[in-house]
């Protein structure tokens, strides 16, 4: 193998394949044979290739092809439309179009789905709440395909440019406030313990309570998904318990939906008997009845700052920064007030 740069001359004498093979897989041509395409991408790994940038800029400006993809593990809810507005926002002016995929729940996409990317030849790639693995990272590496991702499922692989808000801090508010409030029984609602903003949401919650002196129950501590459904169950089940709550802290909006519905089918008043706090301040939150306390996540700046940092990347240029964290805050509505006089004294306390 010849010194310095590998080529796809290299890579095609190495596989015994020709030139033309190999740009077709590279190009995520679908007429090359299985067996062929797997022995092409594991000589590209192995090599570390990358397309050179200059070609790479020069297809992706061609006109009809400037194009974004967007991925979610789960579009079906208005969170994620909020994301898709600050998306729009940056590619809108740009004249960028945005290819929309949806994982059905799945953190990683199939590799039908890089197949795909790959002969789009977008100028980026936006994952939300999902990643890539190791070999599918090199595959849109190889082909200069640059990738951001927007609320990490995880921790981040190095040098992933990373857009993300302060979780642990929007835990940390929503709790404080419900202990200012004088609530010592407070139950917490997240989402999945293997997501890293549910768990830093939940350090924030306990991080206020030792931060106070005020023990915390792990029973009330409950792991679900972000949607209502998961918020009603667990609404249900610590609210109908005899040393139930006075308030719940809600890992999202919609959780704090189903847990409001499990109040009122409990015969609970809001925030009269249980006080509410939701995460994300979505639009809906404000015109609930009552309208809702949640902590402020700034979605469409989120996915603003990554398109950004994409375009930039696609452009040849290098981000300001590859991991920002953007500022939460609390929204105090009226779904929380101090808790009943009855469960001020005595053991509560």
């Amino acid at each position: 193998m010849p010194r310095g740069r590998t080529t796809i001359a290299d890579i095609a004498s190495e596989v015994g394949v020709s030139v033309p093979t190999v740009s077709k897989v590279l190009n995520g041509r679908t007429d090359v044979a299985a067996a062929t395409r797997t022995r092409v991408e594991e000589a590209l790994e192995r090599h570390g290739y990358r397309k050179p940038v200059a070609t790479r800029t020069a297809a992706a400006t061609r006109p009809g092809v400037r194009l974004l993809d967007l991925v979610f593990h789960a579009a079906d809810n208005l969170w994620a439309q909020e994301i898709i507005k600050g998306v729009e926002q940056v590619c809108g002016p740009e004249r960028v179009g945005v290819v929309l995929s949806e994982l059905g729940g799945s953190h990683r996409p199939p590799q039908e789905w890089i197949d795909d990317v790959m002969a789009r030849r977008p100028l980026g790639v936006l994952l939300v709440l999902s990643g890539l693995d190791a070999k599918q990272r090199h595959q849109l590496a190889s082909r200069n395909i640059p990738f951001a991702v927007v609320d990490t499922q995880g921790e981040p692989p190095s040098g992933v440019p990373t857009v993300g808000s302060n979780n642990w801090n929007g835990g940390l508010s929503g709790t404080r406030h419900l202990l200012a409030l004088g609530h010592r029984r407070i139950a917490a609602i997240s989402g999945p313990d293997d997501m890293l903003c549910s768990r830093a949401r939940v350090d924030g919650f306990r991080s206020a309570h030792d931060e106070v002196g005020v023990p915390w129950d792990p029973d009330l501590i409950r792991w679900g998904a972000f949607d209502a459904e998961s918020g009603y169950r667990h609404g249900r089940e610590v609210l109908d318990r005899p040393d139930r709550p006075t308030a719940v802290f809600a890992g999202s909006d919609y959780q704090a939906l189903g847990v409001l519905r499990a109040a009122r089918e409990l015969g609970l008043r809001v925030p009269e008997d249980i006080s509410v706090v939701g995460y994300d301040d979505l639009p809906i939150s404000q015109w609930l009845d009552p309208a809702l306390t949640t902590v402020h996540q700034p979605l469409r700046e989120m996915a603003s700052l990554a398109t950004r940092m994409l375009l930039t990347l696609a452009a040849g240029g290098q981000p300001p920064s590859m991991q920002v964290e953007l500022v939460t805050e609390l929204v105090i509505r009226s779904s929380t007030a101090p808790p009943p006089a009855t469960t001020t004294t005595g053991a509560g306390r």
